[in-house]
């Protein structure tokens, strides 16, 4: 159960940090990746899990103060759990979540997000349509962006069997019982321009 939520959080961070492939014209902000943090949260029938990832690589472009595009690298390799002890399972669970059950990152060592659409919401906030690819599988997903001077945030909700991540889920195996982990993990990014 701990690796099914660790695992749903983890494609959920996952799926946020993905690469832009098509810039939009404006002016190109480096993300400084030491600095931002991606966090996910997986559930279980049972409780959660919770983690970080790390960016690899990023940017977001922007014409004036408005946001117009972004790309991002996420280095899957990275994944941790945060809520578990070492000598705890906090490493099977790592482990669990890095094998082909989850993220499969020895074949798939990044994921990547493009923006396809940037509209606003306000003067500081932005709904983003854009390609996750996990697992060398592409999805649309859409998520909101909120702008304030030199740092961004990014909240969204990340389907994990959209891409081949079926380990414990309901959606395809019976009985599970209360060792079934939810389909659906979230991303928070803070991001550090």
């Amino acid at each position: 159960m701990k690796k099914s939520l660790l695992s749903l959080a983890f494609v959920a961070i996952f799926g946020f940090s993905a690469t832009a492939s098509t810039p939009i014209d404006g002016e190109k902000k480096e993300i400084n990746v030491s600095e931002s943090t991606v966090t996910w949260k997986g559930y279980k029938v049972t409780g959660s899990h919770d983690g970080s990832i790390n960016l690899k690589s990023g940017h977001l472009e922007m014409n004036g103060k408005k946001l117009t595009g972004g790309e991002f690298v996420v280095d899957m390799t990275t994944i941790s759990n945060n809520d578990l002890e070492a000598g705890s399972g906090k490493e099977k669970l790592e482990g669990h979540l890095k094998s082909a059950d989850f993220f499969g990152v020895e074949s798939n060592p990044t994921a990547k997000l493009v923006f396809t659409s940037v509209k606003a919401m306000n003067d500081n906030s932005y709904t983003v349509t854009g390609d996750l690819t996990i697992k060398g599988i592409t999805k649309p997903i859409t998520l909101v962006v909120s702008m304030f001077e030199n740092k961004a945030t990014a909240t969204l909700k990340v389907d994990r069997t959209k891409f081949d991540i079926k380990y414990g889920s309901g959606s395809f195996f019976d009985n599970l019982g209360d060792k079934a982990i939810y389909d659906d993990f979230d991303l928070v990014v803070d991001l550090v321009l």
